[in-house]
């Protein structure tokens, strides 16, 4: 899946040029591994396969959105656009 946008700052320059200068330092090589995962995922259905992700659809006013589990209360949070790729990627604290 080809990652079109990516919303939040800091994680945009990381993606770009791998300085985690404004991610929080306990999950650095995580976020690395999960942005690797997701370049790779070929289908929505490839974004289950890892259980330790815990890639789920939000529902409510998020409906259509995807999170994946960072850490307890790290998301990473994403929607696809028509072609399957992945728009507006986000990482949000959940608490």
């Amino acid at each position: 899946m080809l990652i079109e946008s990516i919303r939040h700052k800091a994680l945009r320059r990381f993606a770009e040029t791998g300085k985690a200068k404004g991610l929080p330092s306990e999950v650095i090589s995580r976020i690395g591994l999960m942005l690797l995962f997701l370049d790779q995922a070929v289908s929505t259905d490839a974004l289950l396969a890892p259980p330790n992700y815990g890639a789920h659809q939000l529902s409510g006013d998020r409906a259509g959105t995807w999170a994946l589990t960072v850490t307890r209360n790290w998301r990473m949070t994403f929607s696809l656009d028509e072609e399957g790729a992945i728009v507006d990627l986000d990482l949000e604290d959940y608490h």
